[in-house]
C-alpha cells in the first residue's frame, strides 16, 4: 500500500467549540493507484490533505504511508517522512523565483544536504521527462504556467516518493495547460506512479482510476472510474484544447 487511512479522527476546538472534520474516514490507495479526492466545502478535504502530507496528526485512528504509521511520530519524525516519501504539487506552483529548473527540482534534496553529482544528474533528467529539458537554466519568471507546473511535478518526484500530492494542480491553468499537465499524470501513472489528487472539477476527476467523496467529514463514496469514462474525459478535455488553439490560430 501508498497509503492506508483507518478510522481516521480528526477535531479541533475553535472558541471553545469542538469541530469535527473528519469522522472516521477508511481507504485505502495500493501502489500504482490514481485516486481524485473531491467534495464541498467543510467536507474535511483540507483536512485530509493535511494528514497526507504528514503536516498534522489525526485525533484517533491510523495513517499508514508505505509501512509507517505517521499518528505515532513526533514532529520532528514527520518532516522527516515529509521531504523523503511524498511528492508535493501545489496550485500556485511554490517555485523558488531566484532558482533555475533545475535548483527548483532539487530543493527536496537540498534539506537533506544532498547535493552531488548524482543528484544534479537525476534532476536534469527528471527535467527532460516532463519536457523541460531545454529550459534547465530558466527561472519560473520566464515560464508559463504550465511549465512552472511541470517543473513542480519533476521536484515531486526527485525523492521517489510513496506518492504524489496534488492540491488542485491544474486549478490556475487555462484549457489547453490543464490537458498536457493531466496527460502527464496519465503517464506517469502508467509508468507505476501512485496519484492522489484533491480537485473540485469533475472532469478533472474523471481522469483518475477512483473517485472518493467526502461529505460532512464522512467518507461519502468511494467509486472505481470506468476507461470509458477516463477515455471520455480525455477526449473532452483534449477537444476543448484543441478549440482554444484553434481560436488562438495555434492548432496544428
Amino acid at each position: 500500500m501508498a497509503t492506508r487511512i483507518d478510522k481516521l479522527v480528526k477535531s479541533y476546538v475553535l472558541k471553545s467549540e469542538t469541530v469535527h472534520a473528519l469522522r472516521g474516514v477508511s481507504f485505502d490507495v495500493p501502489e500504482g493507484d490514481y485516486v481524485a479526492i473531491m467534495g464541498p466545502s467543510g467536507s474535511g478535504k483540507s483536512t485530509l490533505l493535511n494528514m497526507l502530507g504528514c503536516l498534522d496528526q489525526p485525533t484517533s485512528g491510523s495513517l499508514f504511508l508505505g509501512d509507517d504509521n505517521i499518528s505515532l511520530m513526533t514532529d520532528d519524525e514527520l518532516a522527516e517522512i515529509r521531504s523523503r516519501r511524498v511528492g508535493f504539487v501545489f496550485q500556485s506552483y511554490n517555485l523558488i523565483q531566484q532558482l533555475t529548473v533545475v535548483e527548483n527540482i532539487q530543493v527536496p534534496l537540498y534539506y537533506q544536504g544532498r547535493l552531488g553529482a548524482k543528484e544534479y544528474a537525476r534532476a536534469v533528467a527528471l527535467a527532460e521527462q516532463v519536457g523541460l529539458g531545454d529550459r534547465l537554466g530558466h527561472r519560473p519568471n520566464q515560464l508559463s504556467g504550465g511549465q512552472q507546473q511541470r517543473v513542480a511535478i519533476a521536484r515531486s518526484l526527485v525523492n521517489d516518493p510513496y506518492f504524489i500530492l496534488a492540491d488542485e494542480p491544474t486549478g490556475n491553468l487555462d484549457s489547453v495547460t490543464t490537458d498536457e499537465i493531466l496527460e502527464l499524470f496519465d503517464r506517469l501513472n502508467g509508468e507505476g506512479r501512485t496519484i492522489i489528487l484533491v480537485t473540485h472539477e469533475d472532469d478533472v476527476a474523471e481522469r483518475a482510476r477512483r473517485i472518493v467523496r467526502l461529505k460532512d467529514g464522512s467518507l461519502y463514496s468511494d467509486e472505481s472510474v470506468s476507461e470509458e469514462q477516463r477515455a471520455a474525459a480525455r477526449l473532452l478535455q483534449h477537444e476543448a484544447a484543441i478549440a482554444v488553439k484553434e481560436k488562438q490560430g495555434l492548432a496544428e
